[in-house]
């Protein structure tokens, strides 16, 4: 793996994966501008962006010609994907996932974080916990099935613990040169 095969990243995966700390990681040691898709598509007081605009929006932010991206949206990873020269896929247990949001939560309760849009700060919301627990089963089917179609040949790389992610870091600054 070498820096110039890898300008167009997207890491997806399982909320509180760690997509988006993978993400600040990643760009810097590869001197790619990270893009959080949460930061684009919730407005001030978690509104959420209408499907037409957030759409033309995500086309927008994939027609450069270097990024990381990070976020799930399974509903633009038919416009995200074919643009990728690579895939990062977190696919960490549930369990993991929903201990890692739990200290989120707790830790930055009504903080925003630096990959959210300024004025949503961090919340207890209980959609997103009911959602969190369903994705293996209700959205992993649908990333499946995206990667399948529109990215069937592309660089995949699933993650299915933290140890592997740090490994894939240690590699990668063991490789690639750090910028600045």
């Amino acid at each position: 793996m070498n820096s110039r095969s890898m300008q167009r990243v997207l890491v997806i995966g399982h909320c509180g994966a760690g997509k988006s700390t993978l993400a600040v990681e990643l760009g810097k040691i590869l001197d790619l501008p990270v893009i959080h898709l949460d930061r684009h598509f919730w407005n001030p007081g978690w509104v959420e962006t209408e499907k037409e605009a957030w759409r033309e929006k995500v086309h927008q932010l994939v027609s450069g010609e270097r990024w990381i991206i990070d976020g799930n949206y399974d509903g633009t990873l038919d416009i995200r994907l074919p643009r990728a020269d690579t895939v990062i896929f977190l696919d960490f247990p549930t369990r993991v996932c929903m201990w890692r949001i739990a200290r989120r939560i707790i830790s930055g309760y009504g903080k925003t974080r630096h990959d959210l849009a300024p004025g949503c700060p961090e919340k207890i919301d209980g959609e997103f916990i009911l959602y969190t627990w369903r994705f293996r089963r209700d959205i992993l089917p649908k990333v499946h099935a995206a990667l399948n179609r529109y990215y069937p040949h592309g660089r995949l790389i699933v993650l299915s613990k933290p140890a592997q992610v740090r490994a894939l870091m240690t590699s990668m600054e063991g490789v690639l040169p750090r910028s600045g």
